[in-house]
């Protein structure tokens, strides 16, 4: 015959050694014989707690982890699910930490609640609030939908909320909702006809490795964690493969540490980039300058950053008296000649390693025309000429 209450307080043995075994804090036995402990405490950090009996102080240990297992707070659950998602490689160390700082910059104070505590209300009135009191775009707000709903998803898993987590999103009704608008003017977002050629110029005549890597970018289109990723074995003859890029994230210690991950950074997946006819040299001149490590851009042993050729072009630009431009803008100049040289969409989308065309036409595409040739343009029109002279 089995003995079934030995059976379960053989399991009730069990679960309090596997709670105590995870507390984090040393159980001790002080001077005056009294057992003591820390407990973990939202406002504080951690309290001391005191019990004359040790089985005393571990029941009010097991009591404290079984109610925080029972009803986490919004906090304990989102670390959960982001974390969890890292560690089946669902998202790479970058995504783990833009989620962790979208979600620190919105539930510092919400975040404290107990997940049982709340109704789809107030997550809906607290989304809302998001928007007026950050002054969010659409794109920001997006962010912050993304990990809500991630984190209510696992909570309703657990079945520690019962409400359905996609209505919530259906109940917010963003028609009426004025997101803040990010509006740049062409010149912050493209180098123009006349700029091209002088930057291009400068880089041929200053031909160091950064600036080689910085002429790829605008004869190819490449991103600039692309770029820091290269290695020689990626060329063969005027093409080369991308197969990976850098990588961002917050070690344990809180320091920034780039890496590089073998896969690119787009859907789109490995894809072929063309050098034209007239830049093929840029291959041997690259690896005339770096010719033994196995990474191009390598500089004193170390991996050239992406960082190092953001600051790098802010300088030259500044030298030459452009208007400051990121290594995006680069790649949006890049995007825009092959629009507007009507270059066949499915060659136009290999190339920027998009997933389709719309993406490269709706965020890419910008007037490179300076605004002299853009008035020369409009004058030519008969229309407006004046022919009664």
């Amino acid at each position: 015959m089995i003995d079934m209450s030995f059976v379960q307080e053989q399991i009730e043995m069990k679960k309090r050694e596997e709670i105590l075994k995870k507390h984090p804090y040393k159980i001790w036995k002080g001077k005056d014989g009294n057992w003591y402990t820390y407990l973990p405490n939202k406002e504080k950090g951690r309290v001391l707690k005191k019990k004359t009996i040790k089985k005393d102080l571990e029941d009010d240990i097991i009591e404290y982890w079984e109610d925080e297992l029972e009803d986490p707070t919004i906090t304990d659950v989102f670390e959960e699910w982001n974390n969890r998602r890292l560690e089946l490689k669902k998202i790479s160390e970058a995504t783990h930490l833009r989620n962790c700082q979208v979600f620190n910059r919105h539930y510092e104070e919400f975040g404290k609640y107990r997940i049982k505590s709340i109704d789809e209300n107030q997550i809906v009135e607290f989304l809302e609030e998001q928007i007026a009191y950050h002054n969010l775009t659409a794109k920001a707000f997006s962010n912050l939908k993304t990990i809500t709903r991630g984190f209510l998803k696992r909570a309703k898993k657990r079945k520690l909320v019962m409400f359905n987590v996609e209505e919530i999103f259906n109940d917010i009704d963003i028609s009426e909702i004025k997101f803040k608008k990010v509006i740049k003017e062409d010149y912050e977002e493209v180098f123009n006809e006349e700029e091209m050629p002088i930057i291009i110029d400068y880089l041929k005549n200053n031909p160091d490795l950064t600036n080689l890597g910085i002429m790829l970018m605008f004869v190819t289109g490449i991103r600039v964690g692309e770029v820091v990723g290269l290695k020689h074995d990626d060329f063969e003859g005027n093409t080369f493969k991308i197969r990976r890029t850098e990588t961002r994230f917050k070690n344990e210690n809180g320091e920034y540490v780039r890496l590089i991950k073998e896969f690119p950074k787009s859907q789109a997946g490995v894809r072929t980039a063309i050098i034209p006819k007239d830049y093929e040299w840029l291959t041997k001149s690259l690896r005339l300058q770096n010719p033994f490590d196995e990474y191009i851009f390598v500089k004193d042993g170390s991996r050239i950053s992406t960082q190092a050729v953001r600051a790098r072009l802010w300088r030259i630009c500044k030298k030459l008296g452009i208007y400051n431009k990121s290594p995006h803008k680069i790649r949006k100049t890049y995007g825009s000649i092959l629009l507007d040289n009507h270059i066949d969409n499915r060659l136009i989308i290999e190339q920027m390693g998009h997933t389709d065309i719309l993406c490269t036409e709706e965020h890419y595409h910008r007037n490179r025309k300076s605004i002299d040739v853009k008035a020369q343009l409009i004058s030519s029109i008969p229309e407006f000429q004046n022919v009664a002279k």
